[in-house]
């Protein structure tokens, strides 16, 4: 079955961390219904980092019910954040064709989108048309479902508690920052 991926980042320290949220097409509307129920009146989007302490763990414990998989790819910043982001992106990419994705859509970093659509095009090669995968950005507030690699991002790269109670919508980590 193919599945569409929602990407976000998080830094903490010398370690990028690019997550991936992998939902099945048949759970797209629901999710997206669900992350809008637990916005507040006039809030347009969850952007984790800015929320209080006791407003995450709520947000969190929400989340952790949808029963969504993100998966974390982790990079060294010790070059460059923007290389680190590629070479996770390049191994997301690859990754997502094993599992038969067909969107990949990145929170947007305007002016820098370029360099993912460049490291997208690489790993897809001549085959590009045949993978039927679908590339694109979007702001943060337009596609709800990048909230959900936020949040994970967010918890895994924080540690501790945060991602004990982020563990269980944590698929895979991949590190590509090994020595």
């Amino acid at each position: 079955m193919s599945v569409h991926a929602f990407v976000d980042e998080s830094r903490r320290n010398d370690t990028y961390y690019l997550a991936a949220a992998i939902v099945q097409p048949q759970d797209l509307k629901r999710l997206r219904s669900q992350l809008r129920g637990l916005l507040f009146p006039g809030q347009r989007e969850l952007h984790f980092y800015k929320e209080k302490p006791a407003r995450r763990k709520l947000l969190l414990s929400n989340v952790v019910e949808f029963g969504v998989r993100v998966d974390i790819y982790r990079g060294s910043c010790g070059r460059s954040e923007e290389r680190a982001r590629q070479e996770c992106l390049a191994r997301l990419t690859e990754d997502l064709l094993d599992i038969d994705g067909r969107r990949l859509v990145l929170d947007s970093r305007e002016a820098r989108d370029a360099h993912d659509e460049l490291t997208i095009r690489r790993a897809l090669g001549k085959r590009a048309r045949e993978t039927g995968l679908v590339y694109e950005h979007f702001t943060s507030t337009a596609e709800p479902l990048l909230w959900l690699a936020d949040i994970a991002g967010w918890c895994h790269g924080a540690g501790g508690d945060w991602a004990r109670r982020a563990a269980p919508m944590i698929g895979s980590v991949i590190r590509l920052d090994w020595p």
